[in-house]
């Protein structure tokens, strides 16, 4: 099809000298962080040539995009929590979407900062956190079919945590919102997985997100101290809902396949899943399992919506660094788009994530600074939680002892791009993931066989085939390193 002509990607270099309209600029720099739900790396950006993501592609050309980002548990919370507190899990708690509620949310303040956010706020940034960015979309603990809890997820962390829910009332409402204030919980869950209705931007959550962050940025602009601004998008994530009009920028019939829909071979069925997430919204077309792939027509439709999700959020996106601009704060401000996962669209049969496969835990990360190289591809491993104590350089601030990440700022310089090829460790389903720059290690905590998995992702980038018996010298070599990230979460202590 025709791609628009904002599917070009611009890059865009900031002078550094140009003086601000407003205050003279802080020693402090500001940050603002993008974080989006259920993202894998489908950007133009990242070389993919059938979404439109013409905002997110010219904010990587501004910065630096790692390639190779891992996040450290591929499901929404506890992702965000080792990202937030620069932490590996060391407990099956920490493996939750309740990480928050059960650990965080109880944290002493005498034992260190509760969150890279909290940091911030302990050295002078005033903090403003607007959607999801913890695992509660509007940050207060609360189920999905209660009314709004008054305990929050991040207790220290925020001078203010905003959300706009509009007609749905409540942020997990808006989270699963359908348009005109319908939701799958109060549905019963007696809807599709997708939506695409003729309103405007604000007729789905992330519209009114983006507005209500475009406004604070006005007020923080204002302000006499840096600050940090935490803006949490929903969309991709189930279920596939976006305005009519994104939709009707792609067609279904180029939706491209997934270059994997099969088993991987020599894999027990206990490292995959049965598709729960997709499968729970009950007026879907196709059930989703292990035994059989979805028809080449629903899971073309599956993949529209996901890529129309895509394009709208990244709309939204563009309001807020474009607002960011025409305040003159770009110029001192730190951007970092992350996502929080990666998601198979039918690899390996899957769909969802879950997994401790490269669909689940590869996604965007971006880190764009005013003083550092512009469109810089960074093909190094790296994780998750390397975040925090790069955030604490950045602003010229100490990271506190005992994090597990390291700096990326010499990345960012591309000084240490081919020193060190770095690896990422994940965890979930009684697993441990090692990844490298050429491999996939995974050991299970099992009796189902095989527990060892290898995937050379030079020959075999998909993962098709577990080649661990095959090469006893590779794992013999890389098992010391994957037993480094043993943090003994899968100890009888830790349970």
């Amino acid at each position: 099809m025709n791609q628009p002509l904002f599917k070009i990607i611009f890059v865009v270099a900031l002078s550094l000298n140009v003086a601000s309209c407003q205050e003279p600029v802080s020693k402090q720099p500001n940050v603002l962080f993008i974080a989006v739900d259920d993202l894998r790396p489908d950007l133009g950006i990242y070389g993919d040539q059938t979404v439109i993501s013409p905002n997110i592609d010219k904010l990587g050309g501004q910065g630096t995009i790692f390639i190779n980002h891992y996040v450290t548990v591929p499901t929404c919370g506890a992702s965000r929590a080792s990202m937030l507190t620069g932490l590996l899990p060391t407990s099956r708690n920490h493996l939750s979407n309740h990480v928050f509620r059960d650990i965080i949310a109880k944290k002493s303040p005498s034992t260190g900062p509760e969150t890279f956010v909290h940091h911030l706020k302990q050295n002078g940034y005033y903090t403003v956190g607007i959607g999801k960015m913890s695992h509660s979309v509007d940050g207060f603990i609360y189920a999905y079919d209660e009314p709004v809890g008054t305990e929050k997820e991040m207790p220290l962390s925020w001078d203010e945590m905003l959300m706009d829910t509009g007609d749905w009332g409540t942020g997990w409402n808006s989270f699963f919102a359908y348009s005109g204030g319908e939701n799958r919980t109060d549905s019963n869950k007696m809807v599709k997985p997708y939506q695409a209705s003729d309103v405007p931007d604000e007729g789905y959550p992330d519209g009114l997100t983006a507005n209500l962050a475009v406004k604070k940025l006005g007020e923080l602009a204002e302000k006499k101290q840096p600050f940090f601004l935490g803006v949490g998008f929903f969309k991709p994530h189930l279920p596939f809902n976006a305005p009519k009009k994104y939709w009707d920028m792609y067609e279904e019939e180029d939706m491209p396949p997934s270059p994997n829909p099969f088993l991987p071979e020599n894999v027990s069925r206990k490292s995959l899943h049965t598709s729960n997430e997709l499968n729970q919204y009950k007026l879907g077309e196709e059930k989703a399992g292990l035994d059989s792939a979805l028809t080449d027509n629903y899971a073309k439709k599956l993949m529209h919506g996901y890529r129309a999700c895509i394009t709208y959020m990244d709309v939204q996106v563009g309001k807020v660094l474009n607002e960011l601009e025409r305040l003159g704060l770009r110029e001192n401000t730190i951007i970092v788009l992350w996502g929080d996962h990666g998601w198979h669209l039918g690899d390996h049969r899957l769909w969802g994530k879950h997994a401790l496969f490269d669909r689940s835990l590869r996604s965007p990360l971006i880190i764009a600074t005013p003083n550092y190289l512009k469109n810089n591809r960074i093909e190094n491993v790296v994780s998750s939680v390397d975040i925090y104590p790069t955030i604490s350089e950045l602003c010229n601030l100490p990271a506190p002892d005992g994090l597990d990440g390291s700096t990326l700022t010499a990345l960012l310089t591309n000084e240490n791009s081919t020193k060190d090829n770095g690896r990422a460790y994940s965890y979930f389903r009684n697993g441990i993931s090692l990844k490298t720059q050429k491999y996939r290690l995974v050991k299970y905590f099992r009796e189902e066989q095989p527990t060892i998995e290898l995937y050379d992702h030079k020959t075999d980038p998909y993962e098709t085939k577990n080649v661990a018996e095959d090469h006893p010298e590779i794992i013999k070599r890389l098992m010391p390193l994957l037993d480094m990230g043993d943090t003994g979460i899968y100890s009888e202590k830790s349970n």
